[in-house]
């Protein structure tokens, strides 16, 4: 088996309907597993999503979960998930669907170095970066 990177987002009661979102921009099969399924403890939401993995069709595996109570949520963190490449319909769409009910810190055009780019944060707080390369 090979090595993965991938991200995995955690977020405050939105897990369910984060991932739902990103299927929906990205495609792809997605499996959820909730606390309830292997034995909340007291305290714990027992539909909240313990772990959820979205597998596209381009091949990208990103996971989520909920936090259970006690762990500190930090939206968006100190990291952002970058997608780049030259599809640039592609991109751009990504871009707008995820934008969408969010905010566009940097809107997505062409830039100094020749590339369109643009940074968005989702209606979840997690960063967006998108990168389309340049001819």
């Amino acid at each position: 088996m090979a090595n993965h990177l991938s991200p995995y987002i955690h977020l405050d009661g939105t897990a369910r309907e984060a991932m739902e979102l990103y299927r929906s921009v990205f495609g792809g099969e997605l499996q959820m597993n909730t606390f309830g399924e292997f034995g909340a403890p007291e305290g714990v939401d027992p539909g909240g999503i313990m772990h959820a993995q979205l597998e596209t069709p381009h091949g990208w595996i990103l996971m989520a979960s909920d936090l259970p109570p006690g762990m500190p949520h930090t939206p968006g963190g100190t990291i952002t998930v970058c997608l780049h490449g030259d599809d640039a319909d592609e991109l751009r769409g990504f871009f707008a669907r995820l934008a969408d009910g969010g905010t566009v810190n940097v809107p997505l055009e062409k830039q100094m170095w020749g590339d369109e780019f643009g940074e968005c944060v989702d209606r979840f707080g997690v960063g967006w970066l998108v990168n389309i390369s340049g001819a």
